[in-house]
């Protein structure tokens, strides 16, 4: 990172010399420390326009559609690697050896049980609760049992913790699915990939023999790998938010995952199957595009377009060749992936949609994939979690490779100005 400076003239007042830094890629950014001597702070809602870190993990090209994590594009990871091994490319920062990723695969796959007193803690829940609530509350009572791995300023003590929610995360998505179903939860399979592992986990039933589908391991697969990290993201930032105090990461994580459960976050793929069932035929899409291209906006959160691309998502392009791939697999006899495809067709040659940059996103195809396997809508953002607990896992751990400092955001007060107290309690009405 180069230093630059830029000045900032102020009525009355002498220039501000700013101190202009300029990444490896993208825009520079203005270090406004110095205003405070001045007693002005930025003023940016969302801080969309605020940089709150230096972080080397991903990178978004907002223009050309491109999305890289520690320098290689994500569509090459999703292709070519298997989860655990971009896991290692973003917590170390380069492609592991055979015997590192092999050491590194021997380490999750050996920490992905959890305690007996979790799965009791689990069934104290409503069976209709949202898998979500289930996974707020179990990723943060993690610090309960690994209490002794949490001082934050000790490398080792970090790696440990890494891998401990990199083991776990299925672990606990599975058992939240099986207790809403009133199924019998399943043990991990460590011969099996971690995608394959996470499948079995989920439809496997103890009374039959369980054969794990390639095309539904890889599909899986790539979805985790191309959920896992974006950026600074909402709950991303809510994970460095909690963590510049010095948390413990299983109170981070469940920060996090709190966060991502919003519909204008990880919800979306959620709302996108809300959507279909809405529609309900193939019949109905007229009758649906005539009220939602109205609400562009709407459109972003149903599915289709993304905030952070001016065209396609580059994960999109991924997943709808393998959306493609898992119907042809197991057909497409439920009505509501008649309508999804159809849909689709719509979004990608219909002038509007194309215009505005509405193509169907990551969410929209995670959706039809997951439904294709038979998860229910409120599990999408479940297995959305299980693949960003990489990203969220990255990011506290890069916290530390500076000293840390809590994040205090300004704001512009609008509030009363200072004023007596005089009650009002006793005065007659």
């Amino acid at each position: 990172m180069t230093t630059k400076q830029a000045t900032l003239s102020l009525d009355g007042q002498s220039p501000v010399q700013l101190d202009l830094l300029t990444g490896t890629l993208g825009r520079s950014g203005v270090d406004i420390t110095a205003l405070g001597a001045h007693q002005l702070c930025s003023f940016d809602p969302g801080f969309t326009h605020t940089a709150g870190c230096k972080s080397a993990i991903s990178w978004i090209d907002t223009e050309n559609s491109v999305l890289l994590h520690r320098g290689f594009p994500v569509e090459q990871l999703a292709r070519q690697c298997d989860f655990l091994e971009v896991s290692y490319i973003l917590l170390h920062g380069e492609t592991p050896t055979e015997a590192q990723y092999q050491a590194f695969r021997s380490a999750v796959t050996s920490q992905n049980l959890i305690h007996e007193q979790m799965a009791r803690m689990g069934s104290g829940f409503r069976r209709d609760s949202h898998p979500m609530a289930l996974m707020c509350a179990m990723a943060g009572a993690l610090a309960a049992f690994y209490h002794d791995e949490l001082d934050v300023n000790n490398s080792a003590h970090r790696e440990q913790a890494a891998i401990h929610l990199l083991a776990k995360m299925p672990t606990l998505a599975a058992m939240s699915y099986k207790y809403a179903i009133e199924q019998p939860a399943n043990y991990p399979r460590n011969s099996l990939s971690y995608a394959g592992n996470f499948l079995q986990m989920l439809f496997a039933v103890p009374a039959e023999k369980y054969e794990l589908n390639p095309v539904l391991e890889q599909a899986m697969n790539q979805i985790l790998v191309l959920h896992a990290d974006h950026g600074q993201c909402a709950s991303t930032t809510t994970v460095r938010v909690a963590g510049s105090s010095g948390a413990n990461p299983f109170a981070c994580i469940a920060a996090g995952l709190a966060s991502l459960w919003g519909p204008q976050h990880g919800g979306a793929n959620e709302a996108c199957m809300r959507m279909l069932e809405d529609i309900q035929t193939v019949g109905q899409i007229p009758a649906f595009l005539s009220r939602a291209k109205a609400q562009p906006e709407m459109l972003r959160r149903l599915g289709f377009g993304n905030s952070r691309y001016r065209s396609l998502d580059p994960r999109a392009a991924v997943l709808r060749e393998t959306c493609h791939a898992v119907l042809s697999e197991l057909g497409m006899t439920d009505s509501l992936l008649q309508v999804a495809m159809a849909l689709e067709e719509v979004a990608l040659s219909d002038a509007y949609f194309i215009d505005n940059g509405l193509y169907p996103s990551v969410d929209f195809y995670t959706a039809v994939i997951l439904k294709a396997m038979g998860l229910p809508s409120s599990m999408f953002v479940v297995v959305a979690a299980v693949g960003r607990t990489l990203g969220w896992i990255s990011h506290w751990n890069e916290l530390y490779s500076e000293p840390l400092k809590i994040y205090r955001p300004r704001q512009i007060y609008v509030g009363e100005p200072q004023r007596e107290y005089v009650s009002r309690r006793h005065t007659a009405e």
